[in-house]
């Protein structure tokens, strides 16, 4: 589920198959302003798809003039992207 609150917007929930496709258009919608933070705190699990909604954000963010980071990344995520190889490529919010 995505919820947006300026520029921050709060997915909770499993972001697996099962749902990217509706993650990654909701995300897309949301992009609201500039710099949009997706938090991640209240992710629940996650799979390599996980990664796909994530750069596809960073993408509609890209298309639209926009910065987009992920906050709070699961630590299952960040373990995906390194067996990926795409760790460096993660837009990771300090």
């Amino acid at each position: 589920m995505i919820r947006a609150a300026g520029d921050r917007v709060q997915v909770s929930g499993p972001m697996t198959l099962d749902g990217a496709t509706g993650l990654l258009a909701d995300g897309a919608a949301a992009l609201s302003t500039p710099a949009t933070v997706f938090d991640l705190a209240e992710v629940t699990n996650v799979d390599s798809s996980s990664l796909a909604v994530v750069f596809g954000w960073v993408r509609a963010g890209r298309d639209r003039g926009a910065e987009v980071r992920v906050a709070n990344v699961p630590r299952d995520l960040l373990s995906l992207a390194e067996v990926y190889g795409v760790s460096e490529l993660l837009p990771v919010s300090g």
